[in-house]
């Protein structure tokens, strides 16, 4: 080794040394960073607190301890849930004798007893963070545990014990754990509030999801602002049944029977139930559970159910002489059906904390196992049954395949016969199929080239526009048709415009209009919206267009980088995860500013991008109305735009004054 190596001295380290090395305690790595225990900070990770201790109230009632849960929202939005089971002990803890075991759970990430399966055979909650992770993100949570005819309780705030466990008295007839907390506004800001109707919709479902228990709905009557009940009860013998007749009401149905029915598995401590009708005309919903935990993002229970419909319906097929049964897909079998799948087993694996897919390999096998032999005695007990479905059911193939070639066809002639007439700005996407694939209208080249970079070359095309384009609501007919930019737009889509628009012929599923985050930005955006809603009506409605989100700002502290579209979005990131902290503030002049990494992740990834979709009414009246409206703020006439600004500048100051 070379002594020059050592002829300099060593570069400063700064104030990086043993003390910049944090160890955080207890529950503080929550509250550091609550995305990674409920996904955010926003109105779903906010209810995810709810069912994260619904959960175990349902976990109590499926290991057969509960007959009946409360679930009860009260102002100053403190929920309380309360159910008659074990109740948490409350003796101290082993490996903790200065603490009791209500304390360890409630105050320790990782405890819990679900992990050796011996006081659950299945539980949804497997982590030990659960119940925890509430009290972290609560301002205030009280524990109360009636057990051994005794009533304990203990306070918690943001995660920290207030006391001891406090033993009240006897309490004879009583028994059961209730927990009553409220989410802490330091976390989740002063206006974010529990949903009455969302609360009561997981309480409702929740019943579905297991036979035997009993539910008790109640919400203070001024929180109410939809249409429900201040106070429920909901018991459903039935189970998922009893959600399907009722989802599906009095709509007619492929099948005058629904399929539906259970399957345990003693021996591999597994359940499955479901529910399935094929109402006409649907657009349909799915719903997957496993041990009552929603996954909405489906998994592998899903696949086992989708394996073991096509296979039966294609074995049915070959049954009856349907040879064109062989090339049925489950999508052919699944769209539009009204459908639950429950599933209940031993240490599920889930992607995530927020448990949105689950997937534990066994459950694949274990639901096709199930349901593939019940449905097969639904097709064969009743042939005229079986018959309806497989010829509804192959009438939905047929359609698919018709729509795709049409697709193939159009997509065929679109690239081939104009081709050398489609805009040389545009960098096209190379599938084929029109299905998923979108179109980013982008400012400028600067812009363009970013996006080029940051897109996916299969999907999307990039199609740059130079400045603000012509107001077509204040411009002649021939004005437009010798527009370059609008020309260039028009020929990129491929489904003409007005009287000729065909949307059948749009080159692209998403026309996305991604301008830059301020003002000349919105401008742009406005202008083109104007564009399509004279021009291409149609695509509107039919829900083709979108708005990208941009941010207008990234903001840096501590080494995490968080991105805010506007100066509200900013105000309340420094608000909540960087509050108190150093934070520094880039501003983003455009999004050719940005590299392609930023613009990807931020704006144009599906995975974690936001779109606004634009739309427009069906009803005339309202269209008109709509009409008016951009006619009076981009017409050729100021004076209508003065007289707006006039009638509306209290309300918009006001709101202003809110934001």
């Amino acid at each position: 080794m070379s002594d020059d190596l050592f002829a300099s001295p060593p570069p400063a380290t700064g104030d990086y040394d043993a003390s910049s090395i944090e160890v955080l305690e207890g529950l503080e790595p929550v509250r550091r960073r609550p995305g990674m225990y409920v996904g955010g900070t926003d109105e779903r990770a906010l209810h995810h607190l709810a069912a994260e201790v619904l959960d175990n109230a349902m976990d109590e009632a499926v290991a057969g301890h509960a007959s009946r849960i409360e679930v009860t929202l009260e102002p100053s939005n403190r929920l309380t849930i309360v159910d008659n089971g074990r109740g948490m002990p409350v003796d101290p803890h082993p490996k903790f004798p200065d603490k009791s075991a209500l304390e360890v759970i409630m105050s320790m990430l990782h405890s819990g007893g679900k992990f050796a399966g011996k006081a659950y055979a299945t539980s949804g909650g497997l982590h030990g963070v659960g119940v925890s992770v509430v009290n972290a993100l609560s301002s205030e949570t009280v524990v109360e545990v009636a057990r051994n005819r005794e009533l304990y309780r203990q306070s918690f705030s943001r995660g920290v014990t207030l006391g001891s466990l406090e033993k009240l008295g006897p309490t004879p007839n009583r028994r059961g754990t209730s927990v009553s907390f409220v989410p802490d506004v330091e976390i989740f800001g002063p206006n974010l509030q529990f949903k009455p109707a969302r609360l009561y919709r997981l309480a409702r479902s929740k019943a579905y999801l297991f036979a035997g228990v009993e539910i008790r709905w109640k919400c203070a009557p001024e929180l109410i602002v939809e249409d429900i009940p201040a106070e429920a009860v909901f018991q459903f013998p039935g189970g998922l049944a009893d959600y399907l007749k009722e989802q599906v009401g009095d709509r007619p149905c492929a099948t005058a029977d629904f399929f539906s029915g259970a399957q345990d598995f003693p021996d591999e401590q597994g359940r499955v139930e479901w529910a399935i009708g094929w109402p006409l005309y649907s657009d349909g919903s799915y719903s997957w559970y496993c041990n009552t935990i929603p996954t909405p993002d489906g998994g592998t229970h899903e696949a086992g159910l989708r394996a073991a419909l096509v296979r039966a319906l294609r074995a049915f097929g070959d049954l009856t002489g349907q040879k064109k049964a062989k090339d049925l897909s489950a999508d052919d079998v699944m769209t539009g059906s009204e459908l639950m799948l429950s599933v209940f087993i031993r240490d599920p694996q889930f992607q995530s904390q927020t448990k949105d897919r689950l997937t534990s390999p066994e459950a694949t096998g274990l639901v096709e196992k199930a349901v593939r032999d019940h449905f097969d005695h639904f097709l064969t007990d009743n042939m005229d049954r079986g018959r309806a479905l497989l010829g509804y059911v192959l009438e939905r193939m047929e359609e698919r395949l018709r729509r795709k070639q049409e697709r193939e066809v159009k997509r065929k002639t679109a690239t081939s016969s104009r081709k050398l007439r489609l805009p040389g700005k545009l960098t096209d996407c190379s599938a084929d199929d029109p299905a998923d694939t979108e179109i980013f209208i982008v400012e400028g080249d600067s812009a363009g080239g970013s996006a080029k970079q940051a897109r996916d070359r299969k999907r999307q095309a990039i199609l740059p526009i130079r400045g603000k384009i012509l107001n077509v609501a204040s411009a002649t007919a021939a004005k437009i048709l010798a527009n370059q930019e609008i020309a260039d737009l028009i020929q990129a889509l491929g489904c003409g415009t007005r009287k000729d628009c065909v949307p059948d012929n749009l080159r692209y599923e998403r026309i996305v209009i991604m301008t830059d985050a301020d003002v000349d930005g919105a401008h742009i955006a406005t202008l083109l919206m104007t564009f399509f809603f004279q021009e291409m009506p149609e695509l509107v409605r039919q829900g083709h267009l979108y708005l990208a989100q941009p941010p207008l700002y990234r903001l840096t502290a501590g080494g995490k980088s968080l991105y805010a579209r506007d100066d509200a979005h900013r105000a309340q990131i420094e608000a909540g995860p960087f509050k108190g902290r150093k934070v520094e503030v880039a501003r983003f002049k455009g999004l050719g500013e940005m590299n392609p990494g930023q613009l990807k992740e931020t704006t144009m990834d599906p995975a974690t991008r936001s779109l606004i979709r634009i739309t427009l009414p069906q009803e005339y009246e309202e269209r008109a109305g709509v009409k008016d409206l951009v006619d009076r703020l981009m017409g050729n006439n100021p004076a209508h735009r003065f007289a707006f600004i006039q009638e509306n500048a209290a309300r918009l100051d006001e709101e202003a004054i809110d934001a």
